[in-house]
């Protein structure tokens, strides 16, 4: 049986151990089924994709839009500006972005790929910045999006230097390995054997797996601790996915924001 899409699965579990009972849990879940990727949501899609019956949906909307965290567009729903701001004020993200992004610009310059930075959330990746031309516009990324991990090449680099990557990859074990275009990685296996190859080149590649036609390379971020929190990434036409380019540029980067971030003051 084929692996459900990320996109089509609900966004609440049926399992009543897992609904939360709570206002704030369901509120949470209402916020998260902007998740994947939509701007708007009327309010039966809203409920469908939280799992929250319609009239506790359409409460808790009207609450959050007067919190500013939800917007009324006519029959539709989006995140409000609230949001927006609350994120820019996340410590970790907020000193990666300041960070991250002259250096990003600079790759992007030199390479002229669409150059990504990504951290891991759960079994997704979280995109925290993209730097990209007129010309190379990628309709798959955008900041503050989620992609399934398994799929990308920042996802595949975080998930290989995790400190117990098979537990990681348990957070997939519920819905099967999402499936972007027909390239994408479908077993554990193959995954396991990927990551593998990716601890031992230190660098992770995925040809086609998000998007037909391009393909990415992603090396991590890696602070003095030796944790690593983030990846660079770089995406490009297959005929010119070749590491032998992209590489020196990414681990340069990636070394400039892990220095970036070392020097920065703990008050930042």
């Amino acid at each position: 049986m084929p692996s459900p899409s990320f996109m089509d699965a609900p966004a609440a579990p049926g399992d009543d151990l897992d609904y939360p009972n709570s206002v704030l849990g369901k509120a949470q879940l209402l916020l998260s089924a902007f998740e994947s990727g939509a701007y708007q949501l009327r309010l039966s899609e809203l409920s469908r994709r939280s799992g929250v019956p319609k009239a506790s949906a359409y409460r808790l909307a009207q609450e959050l839009v007067q919190w500013g965290l939800l917007e009324r567009r006519g029959d539709s729903y989006q995140l409000g500006m609230r949001m927006f701001e609350l994120g820019q004020r996340v410590p970790a993200s907020a000193v990666l972005r300041s960070v991250a992004r002259p250096v990003l610009t600079d790759l992007f310059a030199t390479t002229r790929a669409t150059i990504h930075l990504a951290v891991l959330d759960g079994g997704h990746v979280l995109y925290l910045e993209q730097v990209s031309g007129m010309a190379t516009t990628q309709s798959y990324s955008r900041v503050g999006g989620r992609l399934p991990a398994s799929c990308t090449a920042t996802g595949k680099m975080l998930l290989s230097t995790c400190s117990d990557p098979r537990e990681q990859l348990r957070c997939f074990a519920r819905t099967g390995l999402p499936s972007l275009t027909p390239r994408s990685v479908t077993t554990f296996a193959h995954l396991s054997r990927q990551m593998e190859l990716i601890r031992e080149r230190g660098f992770a590649l995925e040809a086609e797996e998000t998007l037909p036609g391009f393909g990415s390379i992603a090396v991590p971020v890696v602070p003095a601790g030796g944790t690593v929190h983030a990846a660079v990434s770089a995406t490009v036409p297959m005929g010119r996915l070749a590491p032998r380019t992209l590489l020196p540029g990414l681990h340069a980067a990636a070394a400039a924001i892990a220095r970036g971030v070392e020097q920065r003051p703990p008050a930042a």
